[in-house]
């Protein structure tokens, strides 16, 4: 049998694997992963990203029998080498989307198919193409709902998962770097405390897939906003690095549940199909605003402010929970991250961006797609964007989606006595009933680092005169 490579990289599973099914059926395989932080440049993986990648690399080498071959560096070369000193007649791998990796990916489809090699890629990562969900006249949506219902479910059901391949005999490579040699891990311990949360392999993600179908997709559409609910799959790092596919996300929920709550689940892969088809057809979504006219926008520069915000120490329960959660966690709930990011954009006034970095380094799920879309749709720069108007009251946000204060009081435990009427706003409370909660402002717990009402009213303030400066 001919020797093959497969490429893997947003794809670390053996199951629903198009590029590994195809090289299993062409040749012997030779499995391999490069970390190339060359190409990637400012989107190399931040922290939380490359710890958890450390510990799915480990999982899928010992699932291919420690037989993962390991690299770092610019992969054309190691490519190239490989391919000679293993006589390599063909390439396989699963196509990536964002612009970085489709200019790289270019090039070494080119070089290669030039010296003879046979490349052959495929989507392992999405539900439907970017090309494939554009409007009549081929230009992209820019509005969710008509991408979904018509770009999308109109367009031809998801491919179905395939099965791991039935037979795959395996190149095994002695002389490679090895997980280890890419130092993915931090050098200040500070994902240890990660450690308690996650279990990070192939086989969790499916299993922590079934948990959720059994549980958590009940009240989906209504529990997906309170944080202490465990009503969210927590599957997003496993779909980015690909433990876990989403059309067998797609096809599991389908064939065990039905009506509101499967709609609204399967609306949210959905959205993460969207904000793939956004930074395909607008490759500058991570540093550019969709919507020119916020170039002109007044943001504030504060590091101070920046600084208390990313710690959790903003005087607002609600955002110092969601921040703190990040921290130790490398994860955010979905509901928090909004009020977080509409904190930092219109309360604050800071650009969207020292969001989009801070979130890039400390989520675990960190995606250039979801991350850079989902911070231009809260400051309203993006597409189908909330309203720039549309401010979340962190007060009434806490007391809405965190009416007993479990989530909020569980991240910050300095305010755990303190009353449910006046956790979101103990600036109101007595000076008695903080007294008896142990509880004094400005020393165990911050003052507002901003007034609500008057930091609202200087956004919309901003907002106003950027449409001063558009209309003039």
């Amino acid at each position: 049998m001919p020797n093959v490579i497969c490429w893997f990289r947003q794809d670390l599973r053996l199951l629903d694997n198009p590029a590994l099914t195809d090289a299993a059926a062409a040749g012997s395989v030779l499995p391999v992963y490069i970390l190339d932080d060359e190409n990637a440049g400012e989107h190399a993986m931040g922290g939380a990203s490359r710890w958890w990648l450390h510990h799915s690399l480990n999982s899928l080498s010992s699932a291919l029998g420690d037989n993962l071959a390991v690299y770092q560096g610019d992969p054309l070369p190691i490519l190239q080498q490989l391919i000679t000193e293993h006589d390599i007649s063909a390439v396989f791998w699963n196509r990536c989307y964002e612009p970085w990796r489709i200019d790289r990916d270019r090039t070494i489809k080119e070089t290669l198919e030039q010296s003879g090699i046979e490349v052959e890629t495929s989507n392992g990562s999405l539900l439907w193409e970017p090309w494939e969900t554009v409007k009549a006249d081929g230009d992209p949506y820019r509005v969710f709902s008509p991408f979904f219902r018509k770009g999308c479910v109109k367009a031809h059901p998801p491919r179905e998962p395939l099965p791991k391949p039935e037979s795959l005999s395996l190149i095994k490579v002695t002389e490679h770097q090895g997980v280890d040699a890419l130092s993915l891990l931090p050098t200040i311990p500070w994902h240890e405390q990660f450690e308690p949360h996650w279990q990070i392999s192939e086989s969790a993600a499916h299993q922590r897939l079934q948990e959720f179908l059994a549980q958590g997709i009940h009240d989906y559409k209504e529990g997906r906003n309170f944080p202490a609910k465990k009503n969210v799959s927590r599957l997003s790092p496993s779909l980015h690095f690909g433990e876990v596919s989403p059309n067998q996300v797609w096809y599991a929920a389908k064939s065990m549940h039905s009506g509101n709550d499967l709609e609204h689940f399967l609306s949210e892969l959905g959205w993460r199909e969207f904000s793939n088809n956004l930074l395909y057809f607008f490759p500058h979504l991570p540093e550019k605003n969709l919507q020119a006219k916020f170039d002109a926008f007044p943001w504030r520069d504060d590091a101070e402010a920046l600084e208390r915000w990313q710690r959790g120490m903003t005087g607002y329960p609600i955002v110092d929970a969601g921040m703190r959660e990040l921290w130790q966690t490398g994860y955010m709930h979905n509901r928090v991250r909004m009020i977080v990011g509409s904190f930092l954009v219109k309360n604050l006034l800071l650009h969207w961006r020292h969001g989009e970095r801070w979130f890039w380094d400390t989520l675990v799920d960190a995606d250039l797609a979801n991350n850079s879309a989902s911070w231009q749709w809260v400051a309203g720069s993006g597409a189908d964007a909330a309203p720039y108007f549309r401010i979340f009251n962190p007060i009434t946000q806490g007391q809405k989606f965190d009416p007993d204060g479990t989530y909020t009081r569980h991240y910050i435990p300095e305010l755990k006595d303190v009353p449910d009427k006046y956790l979101f706003n103990p600036w109101d409370a007595p000076p008695a009933i903080l007294e008896k909660a142990g509880v004094e402002l400005g020393s165990t717990y911050p003052e507002p680092i901003v007034d609500v009402k008057a930091s609202r009213e200087s956004a919309l303030a901003a907002f106003q005169s950027l449409k001063a400066n558009v209309n003039g």
